[in-house]
């Protein structure tokens, strides 16, 4: 393994363990899961956006996985998997617009938000009020969170990537 890899390796055990503590620093936390932290998705959009994006999307997928062990919420195996992996690891998608990391965060972000979206139309559906349909209750509920998630999101991953660019790797001795 040579530098370049192990850093790359180092940087994403980093990124997921803080995917897991920012999604612990709430904002606001809904009912039925979902929740608008400080940032809990920078570290994947910074990892997609400096290691690309196929790099990106397995950080997600570890990062979902992680998320899942931490605070499960099961309800059929294709939810766990479209909630959890499959959602988180769709923020990866951030990585193939480098040139353009607002535009790579927001596809990241609609990825997720479609994930939980089918989610929600399938598997809890029942959450819906009485004559509301399921899609126009899941796109409500899930863009309540994944909206501001994505504004945080931008602000933050373009503050990260610009502080980044500054520091001067280290020179071996």
């Amino acid at each position: 393994m040579n530098r370049r890899e192990l850093q790359r390796l180092v940087e994403t055990g980093i990124a997921v363990a803080l995917v897991v503590v920012l999604s612990n620093i709430r904002v606001y936390k809904l009912p039925q899961g979902g929740s608008i932290t400080a940032g809990s998705l920078v570290p994947i959009f910074y990892i997609a956006l400096r290691w690309g994006g196929r790099w990106g999307i397995l950080s997600g997928i570890i990062a979902g996985i992680v998320n899942y062990i931490f605070e499960p919420v099961f309800v059929h195996p294709v939810q766990a998997l479209l909630d959890y992996p499959v959602a988180f690891g769709l923020l990866g998608a951030a990585g193939f617009f480098q040139r353009s990391p607002v535009l790579g965060i927001i596809i990241g972000g609609l990825g997720r938000f479609l994930a939980h979206f089918v989610s929600g139309v399938v598997f809890f559906a029942s959450f819906a009020p009485q004559g509301t349909s399921p899609a126009v209750y899941s796109a409500v509920y899930n863009g309540s969170y994944m909206l501001p998630e994505i504004v945080i999101s931008i602000i933050l991953t373009l503050l990260v990537v610009r502080a980044m660019h500054r520091v001067r790797p280290v020179q071996p001795a």
